[in-house]
């Protein structure tokens, strides 16, 4: 039997997804893993096509500190040099017997000029580097001022801190079985009405070419009142799932991504926060559930909710 005639025809489909019909026209997955899209864009330039500030938004934090350091340093470099082309004469109290010492004095005086600081001990005093100071003190001045905003940008910026399990699993549910994968929040925020969504994406043979079609997946519970603890998002497949005739192989030899989008309200930002991730056919585990990830502390006062467990799955048998 072909793939198409296995899709439920009950399943309903989605039209509105804002992902294309032709499978022809796409590489790979929809969404990668971290939730953002797998598009590569051309026809534009480097400057027109990138954000800077988002990227150093998104950045992760030691990253971000090594690109703020690294900056930092090479302006400081840059103007080093420049003192020692327009003369080191034109710097007072410079005291150096070598080459290496006059680089050294030179690049603390930039590193003073930039951040404003001013020690006094070395200023300049030829027109030049007079100059050069003025440009260097403006640079510093708006350098510092960016800088600012970037931090206070990444640490007001609304963010779901969610982690979802790094595969799906297939197990037994009730009286038959169901897609399930499972999300936790992994900072002290408090996450309310949380609300989750998926879409299951199939590339299929139809009328002699291959196409995309979405099927919204319908969840047991599709929203929550407080996401504190891990919430397992249970598909079960039905009869009115469009997985409802899919065999193992089907699932292993199928082009198929699931689509996962969760929304919530973080009372800290106040704010809804978005999360996004997908899940490709390999990444699905057929014949096994998700092992519980919390559990009572020791001392009866704290439920501990346990990273480390968060994709341990345990063998079950399908019927």
């Amino acid at each position: 039997m072909s793939l198409l005639k296995r899709i439920n025809t009950k399943a309903s489909t989605a039209e509105n997804t804002g992902f294309g019909t032709n499978a022809a026209a796409y590489g790979g997955r929809f969404l990668n893993q971290d939730g953002s899209a797998n598009i590569l864009k051309k026809g534009v330039g480097l400057l027109e096509g990138v954000s800077l500030y988002h990227v150093l938004l998104k950045m992760p934090r030691i990253k971000f500190i090594v690109v703020l350091f690294s900056t930092y340093l090479i302006i400081n470099i840059f103007f080093t040099i420049t003192y020692l082309l327009v003369g080191i004469h034109q710097l007072s109290g410079i005291i150096a017997d070598t080459w290496w010492q006059k680089v050294e004095h030179a690049f603390f005086f930039s590193c003073q000029t930039f951040t404003t600081v001013g020690y006094g001990s070395i200023y300049p005093k030829g027109t030049a580097a007079n100059f050069i100071a003025c440009i260097e003190a403006f640079t510093g001045w708006l350098g510092f001022a960016l800088a600012a905003g970037l931090m206070y940008g990444r640490f007001s910026q609304p963010k779901a801190y969610l982690k979802f399990t790094d595969r799906t699993v297939i197990a037994p549910h009730k009286e038959g079985k169901a897609l399930m994968f499972r999300v936790a929040p992994y900072k002290n925020t408090v996450l309310s009405d949380a609300q989750a969504r998926i879409t299951l994406a199939l590339s299929v043979e139809e009328d002699g070419r291959t196409v995309n079609r979405f099927f919204p997946l319908e969840l047991e519970i599709g929203q929550v009142l407080t996401l504190t603890l891990s919430w397992t998002i249970v598909h079960p497949i039905t009869e009115k799932s469009p997985l409802y005739n899919f065999t193992k192989e089907d699932f292993e030899k199928t082009k198929l991504e699931i689509l996962v989008f969760i929304s919530a309200f973080d009372e800290h930002f106040s704010n809804t926060v978005l999360a996004r991730t997908s899940y490709m056919n390999h990444e699905i585990v057929h014949g096994a559930r998700f092992a519980p990830m919390f559990y009572r502390s020791e001392n009866n006062v704290h439920t501990i909710l346990d990273f480390d467990r968060l994709n341990a799955v345990e063998e079950v048998v399908l019927g």
